[in-house]
């Protein structure tokens, strides 16, 4: 009985290559573009395409899957009420758990396929009893930071193919070699819906709203300038205030009761606590004890040792040991023993 994979394909270089290494493994595979928004990416057609080009090249059929309508529910609107609650929200993490590893998945089993197959920077080991979520060998293009929530009856039916590659110069140089059109595509890097990067900008025209503007205030309670309106400030922010200031101060909170925010110095951005809900622990055991790791608080932060405690409806207290800079809700907090993942969840309390 032939191995069956399911492989979600952008037109990009790394799903391309994720494909051909599938192929080359023995498996019968289906290639699956996802239609997630009315944008230039994200399942465009000239996206999808591309795809298609690349499945026909290596011999298996290809689809594309409509989902925009759960795409705009479970992302798209979770995105702007993050924003309208305080939140500074990761969306690429909603996207992967609802989207890849949530719809594309479910897809996969009803087509027979027991393996789902997608381009991200991350291992999948077995030890003989659970499977443990790895980070990439190219630590540098890790990615598990944005699969914390896989559970073990997920990675046991995952594969990460660009996960033992040591470079992005040998996935396009074997992109190259098979005459894929995605070898020398660049890589993409903001928020797919948002490509300008104005994330306010896209939450008045997605709501209809006007967010109302209101105080910067300082710790005393004094006024310092007026603000555009919440959803346009971030924990941590410097630049963008539209103030002349006499010392740098940033952003250390955003008070939705009253519309104000909150400006500091750099120093009182620090913390050593968190607190986080909905917390994944990948072995599937909640531990009992505290646990000892090192955790990442955004995709591009250092890891820093702390130490975990689970507590009650599935939060976790996170304590670290030396402070924090600029922990914002909403964020990810995420555990790491060495190279693996221990959980992780999205961030609450700080």
């Amino acid at each position: 009985m032939s191995k069956k994979a399911l492989i979600a394909m952008s037109g990009g270089v790394d799903s391309s290559v994720a494909a051909a290494k599938m192929v080359e493994a023995g498996y019968d595979c289906l290639g699956v573009t996802m239609r997630l928004h009315d944008g230039e990416n994200c399942g465009a057609a000239a996206e999808a395409e591309d795809a298609r080009k690349i499945a026909q090249a290596l011999g298996f059929p290809f689809e594309i899957a409509d989902l925009r309508g759960m795409f705009s529910r479970q992302v798209m609107d979770r995105f702007v009420s993050a924003y309208e609650e305080g939140d500074t929200p990761n969306p690429c993490i909603e996207c992967n758990r609802y989207m890849k590893f949530g719809a594309l998945m479910e897809y996969a089993a009803e087509q027979g396929c027991d393996t789902l197959v997608t381009g991200h920077y991350a291992r999948v080991e077995y030890d003989g009893e659970k499977y443990r979520l790895k980070k990439a060998v190219n630590l540098a293009k890790d990615q598990t930071y944005v699969l914390y929530f896989l559970t073990q009856e997920q990675l046991a039916h995952i594969a990460f193919p660009l996960g033992e590659m040591e470079s992005k110069e040998q996935i396009r140089g074997i992109a190259a070699e098979y005459g894929f059109v995605s070898a020398h595509k660049a890589d993409s890097q903001d928020i797919c819906f948002v490509p300008d990067g104005k994330y306010a900008d896209f939450i008045r025209q997605r709501t209809g709203k006007e967010y109302p503007v209101g105080d910067f205030v300082n710790a005393d309670g004094k006024v310092l300038g007026q603000h555009k309106g919440l959803i346009h400030y971030t924990i941590g922010q410097r630049r963008g205030l539209g103030l002349a200031l006499p010392a740098p101060l940033y952003v250390r909170s955003k008070n939705m009761f009253d519309n104000t925010v909150l400006l500091t110095p750099e120093s009182e951005l620090y913390t050593t606590r968190l607190v986080a809900d909905g917390f994944n622990w990948v072995d599937g055991v909640v531990p009992q004890e505290p646990v000892r790791v090192t955790a990442r608080t955004r995709y591009n932060a250092k890891e820093a040792a702390a130490t975990v405690t689970a507590l009650a409806d599935g939060r976790a207290e996170v304590v670290f040991d030396t402070p924090q800079r600029a922990v914002t809700t909403g964020q990810a907090v995420v555990l790491y023993d060495g190279d693996y993942v221990v959980g992780g969840g999205r961030i609450c309390e700080v």
